[in-house]
């Protein structure tokens, strides 16, 4: 379970699944306490282990777009926080872009990635309710973005990689934040990202909305978790310009191509990360390290570059996007 997770969430075609795992959990406890009849429990949790297997299998073998949408942003799914304590030590968060305040929708900092020192940034949505407030569901105002400028710029002077995580339906679209130079916060984020002369690795975690994400995705090598979304528009907000129902977003979820694949095909990212199976919310260990294998090979790729040619590589790589055949 991540960190701030007190009960177990579920979608609700997750349902029958969880059921099943409560009752071999109960099953367990009986065991661990030394019940009489543990050899009978034994025998009653190796039978529904294997009928849990078997479900899990089935409810994720061929799940359809919206599904795959709604695993992008399950509940217990693992956020920067999690990924943080899993991936990185030492880390060292930085606060406030020194011009307004600090926005808690962006954590970033400098933390040790294996045995190099490298910049983290990234947004976090918040567990609890409470935390959800605080951290504004992810959606960053124009100080996250001008933090987020200021600790990549600090890494530059460093000689230190930038590894970005993104998962966020979009910045945020109210009044302060507008009046703030969100659109100007977010172009200034794009425009340092371009130009930066150390090597940049972008992750999509979740859910990667509109240019809330791109202003911390303007990488040399873009991954994206086997459920993450990535899209210019949630599907509820498209359903709304569209049909003017947001209730519809499952149907334009279908029209958006914002799966993993989808984006993989395309050509907007370099690679899948695989999930365990069922998600990175029912193994987070698991999907922290096949992340961590993903960052670190293309690490060692860019590590090859000197600083023009990262520039030149990342200029290149965005200019391909959309290129008509």
């Amino acid at each position: 379970m991540c960190e701030g997770s007190s009960v177990v969430a579920h979608l609700d075609f997750e349902a029958p699944l969880v059921e099943l795992e409560e009752r071999i959990a109960a099953l367990k406890e009986l065991t661990d306490a030394g019940a009489p009849e543990a050899e009978g429990i034994d025998a009653q949790i190796q039978g529904l282990q294997a009928l849990a297997d078997a479900l899990q299998r089935e409810l994720y073998q061929d799940l359809d777009v919206w599904r795959k949408v709604q695993l992008s942003r399950h509940p217990d799914r693992p956020y920067l926080r999690d990924y943080i304590e899993l991936l990185f030590s030492d880390f060292v968060e930085l606060h406030g872009d020194r011009a307004f305040r600090d926005d808690p929708a962006i954590i970033s900092g400098f933390g040790r990635f294996g045995t190099e020192i490298v910049a983290v940034i990234g947004h976090q949505k918040g567990r609890t309710a409470k935390d959800k407030a605080h951290r504004n569901f992810g959606m960053a105002h124009p100080e996250g973005y001008r933090k987020a400028v200021r600790v990549m710029k600090l890494a530059e002077k460093a000689g230190r990689p930038v590894l970005t995580f993104i998962d966020t339906p979009g910045a945020y679209p109210g009044l302060g934040a507008e009046e703030r130079g969100q659109a100007e916060a977010i172009g200034h984020a794009i425009e340092t990202m371009s130009r930066l002369r150390v090597p940049i690795v972008s992750t999509v975690v979740g859910e990667g909305g509109s240019g809330g994400a791109l202003a911390i995705g303007v990488a040399n090598r873009v991954l994206m978790l086997e459920y993450a979304t990535y899209s210019v528009i949630t599907p509820e907000g498209c359903a709304s310009i569209l049909w003017r129902d947001g209730s519809r977003g499952a149907e334009a979820a279908q029209q958006l191509r914002l799966l993993a694949h989808d984006a993989k095909a395309l050509g907007v990212i370099d690679e899948v990360v695989s999930e365990p199976p069922g998600g990175a919310h029912r193994k987070p260990e698991l999907a922290a390290g096949s992340l961590s294998d993903a960052i670190q090979r293309q690490l060692d790729t860019l590590g090859a570059l000197d600083a023009d040619a990262l520039v030149t590589q990342r200029y290149q790589r965005f200019r391909a996007l959309g290129t008509w055949r």
